[in-house]
């Protein structure tokens, strides 16, 4: 029987939301050249000559509040914590699998995770980010460094890669049972809204002179655009609006968390803030890029959005849960898991 060992990876988060602990974690996010792909030397200075020192203390004051929301505690981490350990329990005991998790910046770190999985010896490592939908500034960056550590072990074993996972069944049906807590007619309109890219960088899925703006990501997925953000976001979409029945003109796809305005649109903030000017009073609100409750879902959809819709006279943005650590979402990883064993 193989020995098998399984790295989940998640994003990452500070330490603490001490402002110290904030700014490393920053550093190290923004650093990393899939997240802010421009030239070295404009990345050093943009990121920690001006973007980290007035965004720290900011950002801090978020984590602050998040913190709070999760008893004292990242609720990325414990979300994350519980998937890996009810994935664990999934496993016989005569079954040699053993579930490893990491976070791609800070802690626990990918280095020291992979260290002990090295002196652990497996046979085969299977390597799973939990980025539904592949991009070069997740997904990539979580593969990438892991390759980079393994690349260095004198003994290298078998090494398998889950890059992206939108399609998952579980998955898919941990986000329309979260959605049965909620009577859909009630709301005037529902969004999807996943994490923003800059377009330069759904731009590089492809070759030569195509950009994604050549393909009909909104509408179709196809060969040329089976590996781009935009194309599987939507291709998303279209799975758990079928399965909830919803019309094309009951939801709109959207995108949140932009650093500047070339980035894929519309901006979530942006449609919020347009139905509560049409006149709309209760937005349901989906977040199927993040398996786990985080800063961006909790606080900016949560707390900013209502606030943005109730400024433009909404009364009600009401968000759905992630698939933290559902049934069907474990099953749905369990199952791929299994697959690649």
């Amino acid at each position: 029987m193989k020995k098998i060992g399984v790295l989940l990876v998640q994003l990452g988060t500070p330490d603490s939301p001490k402002t110290s602990d904030v700014r490393k974690y920053l550093s190290e996010f923004l650093n990393d050249p899939r997240v802010i792909d421009v030239p070295w030397l404009l990345r050093k200075i943009l990121v920690n000559g001006i973007i980290v020192p007035f965004r720290a203390p900011k950002s801090a004051k978020i984590y602050r509040e998040l913190w709070e929301y999760g008893k004292g505690v990242s609720p990325l981490l414990t979300h994350t914590q519980l998937v890996q350990q009810k994935i664990q329990e999934s496993f016989e005991k005569t079954e040699d699998v053993t579930i490893e998790m990491a976070m791609r910046y800070k802690n626990p770190s990918m280095d020291s995770v992979l260290e002990r999985m090295r002196i652990a010896n497996y046979d085969k490592i299977i390597i799973l980010p939990l980025f539904p939908q592949y991009a070069s500034a997740s997904s990539g960056s979580a593969i990438e460094k892991a390759m980079k550590i393994i690349s260095k072990w004198w003994v290298i074993p078998e090494v398998s890669v889950i890059s992206q996972f939108w399609n998952n069944e579980g998955y898919i049906d941990s986000i329309v049972e979260r959605a049965k807590a909620f009577d859909i007619d009630e709301y005037d309109h529902v969004l999807f809204s996943y994490h923003g890219l800059p377009e330069r960088q759904v731009d590089k899925v492809y070759e030569g002179s195509d950009l994604c703006g050549d393909q009909p990501c909104e509408h179709e997925l196809n060969e040329k655009n089976k590996l781009c953000y935009k194309a599987t976001s939507y291709a998303t979409t279209r799975l758990i609006a079928s399965k909830l029945n919803l019309p094309e003109d009951k939801y709109t796809v959207c995108f949140q968390s932009r650093l500047d305005k070339k980035w894929l649109t519309p901006f979530s903030d942006k449609v919020v803030e347009e139905w509560g000017k049409k006149g709309a009073k209760k937005l349901l609100v989906f977040s199927p890029a993040f398996v786990a409750d985080c800063l961006e879902t909790i606080i900016e959809i949560g707390t900013e959005y209502q606030e943005i819709f109730e400024e433009n006279g909404g009364e009600r943005v009401q968000l759905v849960p992630s698939s933290n650590d559902d049934p069907r979402f474990i099953r749905g990883l369990v199952e791929m898991i299994r697959e690649r064993i």
